[in-house]
Formats: C-alpha cells, sequence, structure tokens
C-alpha cells in the first residue's frame, strides 16, 4: 500500500468529522497531499465513515488519475485538486456541512469577526464564497478567489471547506469554524454582536501565530 502514513492520517481525519459532529452518513470528506511525490489522498465516494480503513482511502495525481485505492475517489476531488493545484502551501483539506457554520452559508452571510476565538484562529471575518456547481473545478476556483488569508470558507448554499499546511490543521479549522459559528448564532439570538477592530483582529492573530504554546507564551506585560 503506498503513502501509508498518510493514508492512515487522512483515515483518521474523516472518522474525526463523524466524532466532531460535523458529518452525517457520508456527506464531507478530507484528503491530504503527499509533498514528496505530490500525490493526493481523500475519501473515496459513498463509503460510509465508520467503514473507513486506510486501504480504502483513494491515492491519485494531480491530473485526477487514480493510482490505488479500492472504490472511485470523492465527488469533491476536482475541488481538492484544483487547490492543491494552485496553493504550493496547501497539503491538507476538509469540507463539511457541520449545522451551524452552513446555516450562515445558507443564508449567504459570512461569520463576523466578533470573537477572539476567530481573530486567534482565522484573523478575519470567515468569508463567503459565491455559489459553485459540484463537481467540477468551479468550486475550487470560487475557494482561491474568496479564501484570502483565511484558512475557512463558507460556500454559499453549499457548505465548508478549510485548507490547512497539514491534514492536522485543516481538521483543525473545520472544528473551529463551526464552533465559532454556533457561538456567534447563540449570540445573534439575544442581541447583535460587535465586530473587533481590525487592530485587535490582528493583534490576537499575531499573538496567537507567534507566541501561543511556545516557551515566551507566559511572558506577562504590565505596562
Amino acid at each position: 500500500m503506498i503513502l501509508k502514513e498518510l493514508r492512515e492520517e487522512v483515515c483518521a481525519a474523516n472518522k474525526a468529522l463523524l466524532t466532531e459532529g460535523l458529518v452525517t452518513m457520508t456527506s464531507g470528506n478530507v484528503s491530504g497531499r503527499d509533498p514528496e511525490t505530490n500525490l493526493m489522498v481523500i475519501k473515496p465516494s459513498g463509503v460510509s465513515f465508520p467503514d473507513l480503513t486506510p486501504k480504502s482511502i483513494v491515492v491519485l495525481d494531480m491530473n485526477g488519475n487514480v493510482v490505488e485505492g479500492e472504490h472511485g475517489p470523492s465527488s469533491d476531488t476536482a475541488t481538492h485538486l484544483w487547490v492543491y493545484r494552485n496553493r504550493d502551501d496547501v497539503h491538507g483539506m476538509v469540507h463539511t456541512h457541520s449545522n451551524y457554520a452552513t446555516a450562515f452559508a445558507a443564508a449567504g452571510m459570512p461569520i463576523p469577526c466578533v470573537l477572539t476565538a476567530i481573530a486567534d484562529e482565522f484573523g478575519c471575518d470567515i468569508p463567503l464564497g459565491g455559489y459553485a456547481a459540484i463537481g467540477g473545478k468551479e468550486i475550487g476556483e470560487e475557494i482561491l478567489r474568496s479564501i484570502g488569508m483565511s484558512t475557512a470558507i463558507l460556500m454559499k448554499n453549499h457548505g465548508v471547506f478549510t485548507i490547512g499546511k497539514n491534514v492536522k490543521k485543516a481538521l483543525k479549522s473545520a472544528v473551529m469554524v463551526e464552533d465559532v459559528a454556533k457561538t456567534v448564532w447563540l449570540s445573534m439570538q439575544i442581541g447583535t454582536p460587535d465586530r473587533l477592530s481590525d487592530e485587535e483582529i490582528a493583534s490576537n492573530y499575531e499573538r496567537y501565530h507567534t507566541r501561543y504554546g511556545t516557551k515566551n507564551a507566559s511572558i506577562i506585560d504590565f505596562e
């Protein structure tokens, strides 16, 4: 079995979508790209998450040709391939229809940066991409056009896509976008949440991505 470790990682990440409550039945997928071979591995089409095994994860080249796999690849394969072909920094990608985030997508609304958690993880409002047909490169084109600096995007009338420098990072973004979407939706039921200023968003993002979890994380500035 080629790309055994990456297929194991992508299999585990797909199963995590179910554990985290981000998917139902066979809807949703995770992929990963191997930086050495430039091959992509992705969830097979129509296979339920509990039934996935590393061997069932499909391996393709960047032209969409199946290199190894027991099943056909996800119906979102063209989207994943388009992003990988055009973003050298992306090596993991997730697609879900998670309820709260997809509710914003259905309403045609981005998720405003009204929480420090959004500023920390995404550094901006979570953007809304325009509607694009499923099955071809159109969704991938719209993701690249509209995602900006974010690692997550809501696709209008469709769902959520997240990207990362690896599979773990893309999975984290998928979990986080649903978590903050739920909080923002709840806050909108009791009032109008205030968006953080651009300065506060940038400051929180810089702190989280340069100091959080490092040896300098405990330094406190009382000045």
